[in-house]
């Protein structure tokens, strides 16, 4: 119950957190990666040249016409994002790069070991940015539906439909924070918006949706068991008993993705720090936000009666 006794607190702060998240993506915007605005996405591996620096190829890549929007080196391995140049003069870059770091030891073809090769023309980048923007508000809508229709039976005392409404508000609050959290990154350069950050976003609505419904599932268990008339209590009792599964279950995935985010590699390592930052924030919303906003949308309807 000491919950709901704060339910003003708990707002406040989840709109705090959203507005301080709304402002953050206007500031910083998101820095797009290849997947949804085009370009060719490179490994090498300079095999003569093993201490190479990031800036130093940099550099040369510059020098031979090329300005790259990022590299990142991981042991010697760099990841190299271009425009998305020709496969002609894709060839000739790579030639001049073995010419700059030739050596008597190593052949050229040698030199520049080709670790991978993605090359997305700016329309199917255009397109992926346009399904996934589809894909998150398709899915927004279903929650809403499904919510409505599986509380439909619980009309008192407030509308099966507010469930879904309030689970919406929630959701939103899930996805706005890490979100900005990633527009600053990107801003500094530390990464950029790919696919899979539309698909951590996509996990993190189903994670967080599922920690919603169990609180509501037993409010509605609750409302059948003790009648509608004592709302705000039977939703204090609901969240106590919901409490400890919903901590423990999250927790066991928070270990899982930090681990994942200290020691797995750097192409999952940004992914799971989103996931890592939406169940968190997930789990927090459906205990201190959903259920106390669907107490102040009781009170608003029947201050309105």
């Amino acid at each position: 119950m000491w919950i709901i006794k704060y339910t003003k607190i708990w707002l406040i702060l989840g709109l705090v957190l959203s507005i301080a998240s709304i402002i953050s993506i206007g500031v910083f915007g998101l820095k797009l990666g290849p997947d949804f605005v085009g370009g060719r996405t490179i490994d090498w591996e300079i095999v003569s040249k093993p201490d190479l620096s990031r800036d130093d190829l940099q550099q040369v890549l510059i020098d031979n016409g090329q300005t790259p929007r990022a590299i990142t080196k991981q042991d010697n391995i760099f990841k190299i994002e271009l425009e998305p140049i020709n496969e002609e003069d894709y060839i000739r870059l790579k030639e001049a790069i073995a010419l700059k770091y030739d050596t008597e030891d190593i052949s050229k073809a040698d030199i520049v070991k080709e670790r991978s090769n993605v090359l997305i023309s700016s329309t199917v980048g255009e397109e992926l940015k346009n399904r996934a923007i589809i894909a998150i508000i398709v899915v927004l809508v279903t929650i809403i539906l499904f919510m409505t229709y599986v509380f439909r039976g619980v009309s008192y005392p407030v509308p099966s439909r507010f469930y879904g409404f309030t689970a919406i508000v929630a959701l939103v609050h899930d996805i706005l924070i890490p979100t900005a959290i990633f527009a600053y990154l990107s801003s500094r350069g530390i990464l950029q918006i790919d696919i899979l950050f539309i698909i951590a976003l996509l996990s993190i609505l189903g994670s967080s949706v599922n920690d919603t419904i169990v609180v509501f599932d037993r409010v509605r268990e609750n409302i059948r068991r003790y009648g509608g008339d004592k709302f705000e209590e039977i939703v204090g009792k609901s969240i106590d008993q919901s409490l400890t599964r919903s901590i423990n279950t999250s927790l066991t995935l928070l270990v899982v993705l930090g681990g994942i985010f200290l020691y797995g590699g750097a192409s999952v390592q940004y992914f799971a720090l989103a996931l890592f930052l939406g169940i968190f924030f997930g789990t927090y919303s459906s205990i201190f936000i959903a259920s106390p906003l669907l107490i102040i949308f009781y009170r608003i309807w029947y201050k309105k009666d």
